[in-house]
């Protein structure tokens, strides 16, 4: 495993993460031993950085990861975030009062006495012109009950906005072969700002993992069935906002680009590594086998030249259109 330093705070880690939403709920059934199991693997690859949110699993993704905090001896820097448990979830409900609570709520759930990395889960676009919202989570940093705060964002203008705020140590973007936006120059101003990227849904909801055909089916209980136009949260977050046959026909193009001793998973974390601005990728997994698989990913040779501008052909002549400028 690798590591990569995140930004201001100067910790160090693995530039392969595990991404927790699929433990706690929205990707159809997740047994809790397969969900322990899969912790296990990520930990036993070099993986020290977890991200998760309270409503994952209303708080359970949190309290799986407690118990794996309480079974692992290393050093591990947990994330979590809040701000959708609001109803409704509009900006002027970004009171101090609010998020404190959140966070004391996330204690609770992480069992531990300060959180390491608390991100504003997707607000709305105006909680980026509140100050006071900032200034809020800086008193919880004085407090002790955060170590230092960052943002998920939907959009890339969030992001840059987000970066005139002092302290904030880290935004969360969906970076991946289909979302190609955030390169072009939010990259370069948070690299400027000492400001880690976490890149998110890096598998494109698993398209990117090449498994998928026309005739495969998710439970109903899965965002990939229930979200396809964002009828619960942004699409964007589904399949990155393509379309299931797009994605599929992309996939297939791509295909013939893939190291051949690499699944179509690890090329696709391996492109996101390639971007030195990006500190951590943060890919689910339901078992261990996808955990361990993912990790391995870090150690794999980096992609050429030849390969990252095909894979920018791909994008530009199949995706760009439908998603570029829309987040």
């Amino acid at each position: 495993m690798n590591y990569r330093t995140f930004g201001k705070t100067g910790w160090s880690v693995s530039e392969v993460g595990f991404g927790a939403w699929a433990i706690g709920g929205s990707w159809g059934s997740v047994s809790r031993s397969d969900a322990d199991a899969a912790l296990d693997a990520a930990m036993d690859a070099g993986v020290n950085f977890i991200d998760t949110a309270d409503v994952y699993g209303d708080g359970e993704s949190e309290r799986i990861v407690a118990d794996l905090i309480d079974r692992v001896p290393d050093r591990l820097f947990v994330a979590t975030k809040l701000g959708r448990r609001l109803s409704p979830h509009v900006a002027e409900a970004y009171t101090a009062g609010a998020m404190e609570g959140f966070i004391d709520r996330s204690l609770s759930n992480l069992r531990v006495e300060r959180i390491d990395l608390v991100q504003l889960h997707c607000p709305p676009t105006q909680v980026f012109y509140q100050p006071e919202t900032f200034a809020a989570l800086d008193q919880l940093v004085a407090k002790g009950k955060i170590a230092s705060y960052g943002v998920s964002v939907e959009k890339v203008e969030e992001g840059i906005k987000a970066l005139e705020y002092e302290h904030l140590a880290s935004i969360q973007i969906i970076f991946n072969i289909f979302r190609q936006r955030p390169a072009d120059l939010l990259f370069r101003l948070a690299k400027e700002r000492d400001v880690s990227i976490i890149a998110r849904v890096p598998l494109s909801s698993g398209m990117l993992s090449g498994k998928f055909t026309k005739e495969s089916r998710f439970e109903a209980d899965d965002h990939r069935s229930f979200n396809r136009n964002g009828e619960a949260f942004d699409v964007g977050e589904t399949f990155s906002g393509v379309d299931f046959e797009t994605g599929l026909a992309a996939v297939d193009e791509l295909r013939p680009l893939k190291p051949a001793d690499a699944s179509m998973a690890q090329f696709a974390l391996k492109w996101i590594l390639s971007f030195d601005a990006v500190t951590v990728v943060i890919p689910g997994a339901k078992n261990p086998e996808q955990a361990a698989a993912n990790a391995a990913a870090s150690g794999r040779a980096n992609l050429d030249w030849k390969t990252l501008s095909g894979v920018r052909r791909i994008y530009e002549e199949r995706i760009k259109g439908l998603v570029h400028q829309r987040w």
